[in-house]
Parts: structure tokens; C-alpha cells; sequence
């Protein structure tokens, strides 16, 4: 399984610099390996709703970003779900001082831990953090 987090959905689904290398890699993916779970869909929201009010995307752009993301998770994603203890895992990575993780970042590398699945990202710095923990994490369009 491939766990997506939110960067590269908005990615995807946005325009950023690595829109089409990431759409191109999703395009080449499994139909049933794929995967996110419900806080990448409150991230997912909260990182359209910040481009919008910052004027990087119109409202129109937003509404169909949103109806893309919620049409894919339907068609092609596996929800999973997150559990109390993939928190209290989050919490315990970050209370390592030497972990350089935000609050939600701990919580994707914990669901990425517990269900076993490749941590797929944009994100260096939690490709890094993420493989201290044990956790395999890709960077999709390193390969492009």
C-alpha cells in the first residue's frame, strides 16, 4: 500500500512547479494500492482553503480541486482510518527533540507505521524523519 500525504495531493490537484511530474507518476499507480486517511482530507482542505485566501487559487480552481479530491477517494483511494494510538505513537515521535516533525506530520508517519504502507511525499524533511522511525518513504518525483 501507498500512503499519499497531503503535499502530494495538493500537488496533484493544484498548480505547483511538480503538478505534472506528480500527476504523471498517480497515472501510473495500481488501481487498489493507493491510500490516504481522513486527515490528509482535513489537511487537503486547510492547504486549498490557505491558497485561496492567500490569492494563489480562485474559488473556482478550489471547488474543483475539492470535487477531484472527494470524486478520487471514492474511485481510487483507500480510506484509513486513523486510530487513538497512531496519535499517542505521533505524540511519542514528537517528544524526541532530535525529530524535526510538525504535529501533523507525526501523525501521517504513525499511520504510515502501523499499517505498513510506503509513505509517499514531496516533503523532504518527513521522507527523512520518517525513515529514522523504521517507516519506508518515497519521493515520487525524485524518479521523474
Amino acid at each position: 500500500m501507498l500512503y499519499l500525504d497531503t503535499s502530494l495531493l495538493v500537488a496533484a490537484l493544484t498548480p505547483e512547479t511538480n503538478t505534472a511530474d506528480v500527476q504523471r507518476w498517480l497515472s501510473e499507480q495500481v488501481a487498489g494500492q493507493l491510500a490516504v486517511s481522513d486527515w490528509v482530507t482535513t489537511e487537503f482542505s486547510s492547504a486549498l482553503s490557505l491558497k485561496t485566501r492567500v490569492g494563489a487559487l480562485a474559488v473556482e480552481e478550489r471547488d474543483q480541486a475539492l470535487d477531484a479530491y472527494r470524486l478520487l477517494t471514492l474511485r481510487s483511494f483507500e480510506i484509513v482510518p486513523v486510530t487513538r494510538n497512531d496519535f499517542l505513537v505521533a505524540a511519542r515521535f514528537l517528544d524526541r527533540s532530535e525529530m524535526a516533525l510538525r504535529a501533523g506530520d507525526a501523525l501521517h508517519v504513525a499511520v504510515a507505521l502501523r499499517t505498513g504502507a510506503v509513505l509517499v511525499t514531496l516533503d523532504r524533511e518527513l521522507r527523512d524523519q520518517g525513515i529514522q522511525v523504521g517507516v519506508d518513504c518515497r519521493i515520487p518525483t525524485d524518479n521523474a
